[in-house]
This record gives structure tokens, sequence and C-alpha cells, in this order.
């Protein structure tokens, strides 16, 4: 009967310390990022991970592909250091890319800490969760893709729209990248007179 079969448990993560959500309005001080899945026409499943640096609410990067590896997401993190720098932290969930070792020793040898949310609580995560939602609700749910590419192609531009026209109200209605230039000016003539 196969009674004496070893019980399946879950896997225990470590116990989490939630950090407060409160970021500086400062550009490279926290990112988060998050991955969310969708499919194509054709039924082809498909990921995306969307990085947001939020002290300026700007929207980094928006990665699409039907597979989204630790390997992947160091690479494009890696990217993202030539182009802008690096945080100070990231913010991110338990997922198995976050926890991964590759990711872990990548944060360590670049010097970010990493955040983790607890689990089952993204409302400690609320700054991508609320991008997930306006990107789920104004590019996912409103098409239907044939292909990666199109996918890609409209993220590319829907992220230029986010961070260049849409103004946030919690940014004093001003859209990210003007609100960015504006901490950084200030922080230029600080410095200056400093």
């Amino acid at each position: 009967m196969n009674l004496n079969q070893k019980r399946r448990t879950k896997k225990r993560l470590p116990e989490r310390n939630p950090a407060p959500l409160a970021v500086p309005a400062e550009a490279n001080y926290s990112w988060t990022f998050d991955f969310m899945s969708d499919a194509l026409y054709n039924g082809t499943r498909f990921r995306v991970l969307n990085i947001l640096d939020e002290g300026v609410r700007e929207a980094l990067d928006i990665v699409v592909d039907t597979s989204l590896p630790a390997a992947r997401v160091v690479r494009v993190l890696e990217q993202l250091k030539s182009e802008r720098g690096l945080p100070k932290m990231i913010r991110v969930d338990n997922g198995s890319e976050m926890t991964s070792l590759l990711f872990t020793q990548w944060c360590a040898e670049n010097g970010v800490t990493i955040r983790y949310i607890e689990p089952g609580k993204p409302n400690q995560n609320a700054y991508i969760e609320r991008f997930n939602k306006s990107y789920r609700n104004e590019v996912l749910d409103p098409h239907l893709f044939s292909c990666l590419t199109q996918v890609r192609e409209l993220s590319w531009a829907w992220m230029i729209s986010y961070n260049e026209e849409r103004p946030h109200e919690s940014l004093g209605n001003l859209p990210p990248s003007e609100f960015k230039r504006r901490v950084t000016a200030k922080v230029s003539s600080y410095e200056l007179c400093a």
C-alpha cells in the first residue's frame, strides 16, 4: 500500500525582517524588480522582468523573453551598471532567481544590499507592484501578441512614455525623467556650495 513514503515538505525560507518602504528621493539609491508572465496568441508563455528606480519612480528596463533565469538577470544588471551605475540596495521578493547563489554573489561583489520582502507580503514591494499593474492594464491585457518582438517594441515605447510624459502625483505631478533632473540638479548645487 506504500504507506511508508516520505511526505513532501515546503522549503522553509529564512526569517525576513521587513524594511520600511520609505526611500529617499534620489536616483540610484534603491532599485526594485519583479517578474510577470503572460502568453502569446499561439499559447507560448513568456516572462517579463520589470526594473524600477524607487527614488525617482523611473522604469530602468523591461526585459521580455521565454525564460529569465538568474544568469540573465545578472547580465541585465551588469548592463544597467555600465549605463548608470548601481544602487545601494535592491528590494526583491523571495523568487528562485533572487535567492540564487549567482544573484546573491553578484550583489555581494558589487556592494549592493539585498532587501527581501516577507513571503506573501507584496505590499512591502509596493512601488513595483503598482508599476506592474499599470504595465499589465496598459500593455499586456489590451493586446494579442503574435511574437516576442511585438511585446518588446510595445513595452519599450510604453516605458519611454512612462518615463518622459506621464505625470506622477507622488512626484509633484512631474514625469520621472523631469523629477530625476530636478533632484540631480539640487544635489549638484549642494555639492558646489559645500
